[in-house]
């Protein structure tokens, strides 16, 4: 079983008081390896081969907690690449060569001809010439991860299995979407998979819109590949993928929100900033992805502009938001925040968290009818216990379509595409009108 260690290098940098990680890698008794990660970290913050993380909600800590997911993703990507390389052909600069491409992969964009490229090598490739932002290129490697630990799986019963060109048909993809759905359990059958490739975090169940999900991803890929001429049969040709199915989303209406914004939250005055930061977010509409990364430079002429990080690769288009008399008044609060912080923002988890304890204080316990993506059942559950930062979303637009009936309009103040698909869910008619609707039969 593969083995990482980190150790701290003994040369600090005079400038920004940091010493650069270095690890070890221990895959088998005559495949040690030593590398630096590039990754720099004060030495008071790590100890025994940890990143050391304070409790205290500071700037610091934020980087420190960005420091070490970009660490876990170097381990999970060192180990993948250790899984797929030929050990008998590898060089003592493997590890180094691994880290490299990891920090600078357009460094190694392979000049090897398209053809002669592998299964998963061509995926990798398809992904490093593809413009998408990282985010989404992270969303296809969960999906690479499972097709790795699909060809590991299948190897259970035919040791000589491979996923390739030559063998990929429709069987093929049907038998990965029932891996797919089973690798919870598969996970606890064969562990040994799931240490050869792992994951972030332990398999769970997923939902058929996941499941769909990810094999759009693959359809994509496989496109790809017919495109350039690497498979000439289409695998995805009489398969029947499951379409996803979406409730109708819940949110708050305009007196809930405001409701919430003047309730007293003095004697717990740090949910009281969290609570201002999520009715700012209602009245903008952004993704959190985006809030966290807001500055008082996304401040322009009384408005919030910004380049949604979801799209701005493929298609980065900026999105200008008026500054309400809520929004302005709440910005004034923090206007005094040290360097370019807008907002008093907490780690996005516990953010989360903070959200469903103020909706608790302030009652907010409204019932409501959602769709359990693993059942595909309908549920009755309290706002309080299913609220977080995607709820400020939906509100700003819900609430605006219920104003304005030009979808036009409103997709224009929150980034989506026109005819956006997912944009059109959230067009829902609210009980007033349907009232109005009804009492027309009289």
């Amino acid at each position: 079983m593969a083995k990482i260690n980190y150790s701290l290098s003994t040369k600090v940098d005079k400038i920004t008081g940091k010493a650069e990680i270095y690890i070890r890698f221990i895959g088998g008794r005559d495949l040690i390896y030593r590398g630096k990660t590039g990754l720099m970290v004060n030495p008071k913050r790590f100890a025994g081969g940890l990143i050391t993380i304070p409790r205290i909600e500071t700037q610091e800590q934020k980087d420190l907690v960005k420091l070490q997911k970009s660490l876990s993703e170097l381990s999970n990507y060192i180990i993948d690449s250790f899984t797929n390389a030929d050990k008998k052909t590898m060089q003592g600069d493997w590890l180094q060569v691994a880290i490299e491409m990891w920090n600078f992969p357009e460094k190694f964009i392979t000049t090897k001809p398209v053809t002669e490229l592998s299964f998963f090598e061509s995926f990798k490739h398809f992904l490093s010439i593809w413009k998408i932002s990282q985010v989404r290129k992270n969303n296809y490697m969960v999906v690479f991860r499972s097709l790795q630990r699909f060809e590991l799986y299948k190897q259970k019963i035919e040791p000589t299995y491979k996923i390739s060109f030559d063998t990929l048909n429709t069987e093929t993809i049907r038998n990965f979407e029932k891996f797919m759905l089973s690798e919870p359990e598969l996970s606890k059958k064969y562990p040994q998979i799931y240490e050869a490739v792992k994951e972030s975090r332990k398999p769970k169940q997923r939902g058929l819109n996941t499941i769909n999900v990810n094999m759009t991803k693959l359809r994509t890929y496989i496109n790809w590949c017919i495109e350039e001429g690497l498979i000439t049969k289409n695998p995805f040709k009489g398969y029947d993928e499951t379409p996803a199915i979406y409730g109708t989303p819940y949110y708050l209406t305009l007196k809930e929100i405001n409701d919430l914004y003047i309730f007293d939250l003095s004697a717990t005055p740090k949910l009281a900033d969290q609570r201002n930061i999520f009715v700012f977010q209602c009245m903008i509409g952004c993704r959190v992805s985006d809030l966290y990364g807001f500055t008082k430079d996304n401040v322009i002429n009384g408005a919030i502009e910004y380049i949604a990080r979801k799209t701005k690769d493929d298609r980065p288009v900026t999105v200008r938001v008026p500054l309400n008399k809520k929004a302005n008044e709440i910005l004034s609060l923090y206007a005094n925040l040290e360097g370019k912080q807008l907002l008093p923002l907490i780690l996005e988890q516990k953010y989360n968290i903070a959200i469903k304890d103020i909706f608790t204080l302030a009652g907010l316990t409204r019932m409501v009818t959602v769709l359990n993506q693993t059942t595909r059942k309908e549920e009755k559950r309290p706002l309080n216990e299913i609220a977080s930062s995607h709820l400020c979303r939906r509100s700003f637009i819900a609430n605006l379509y219920n104003k304005v009936k030009d979808p036009n309009q409103v997709s224009e103040l929150s980034g989506h595409k026109a005819g956006s698909k997912a944009f059109a869910r959230y067009r829902q008619i609210d009980e007033n009108q349907k009232k109005e609707l009804v009492n027309l039969l009289d």
